[in-house]
């Protein structure tokens, strides 16, 4: 994805089992986060500062949701068991990452094995790619998204 690019015609599962076409988060500013795993030490720093920073995110008129490869079971167990307020999505056939070019291979420990790249995206209202960031560090991370939404 490039930027002025529009979202993708796909669709999440969330929490709750209902579906969300992405298409349909366009009226408003909205952050579109992948990210690897459930209740790993750098997914759950990711989610515990998306959601701390909720109340400024809804302020700033932005939906924020974070996609991951894991179950909708998953999601919620993870939430509870740290408190999380974003909302969380499912990617259950992969399609959202291939859309989003999040799924490739990576290396961990010397090993070449396929996943999801850390990556953000931030659409403008209008529902047109407005900033990528791609090979995400998590520290200060939200809060620079943030600060991107604040100035569209």
């Amino acid at each position: 994805m490039e930027h002025g690019d529009a979202l993708p015609d796909v669709t999440v599962t969330l929490v709750d089992g209902a579906i969300l076409a992405l298409p349909s988060l366009k009226g408003a500013p909205a952050i579109v986060y992948f990210y690897p795993k459930d209740d790993t030490p750098g997914c759950t720093r990711e989610a515990n500062d998306f959601s701390d920073l909720g109340e400024a995110f809804a302020a700033s008129g932005a939906t924020v949701i974070g996609i991951s490869r894991d179950m909708p079971e998953r999601h919620a167990k993870f939430a509870a068991k740290h408190g999380l307020t974003v909302r969380l999505a499912s990617d259950t056939d992969g399609s959202t990452c291939e859309a989003f070019g999040t799924w490739g291979e990576k290396q961990l420990y010397g090993k070449t094995h396929m996943g999801i790249e850390r990556a953000t995206f931030l659409f403008a209202a209008d529902g047109t790619l407005a900033q990528v960031w791609r090979k995400v560090k998590v520290p200060g991370h939200a809060q620079a998204a943030l600060a991107a939404v604040q100035a569209l």
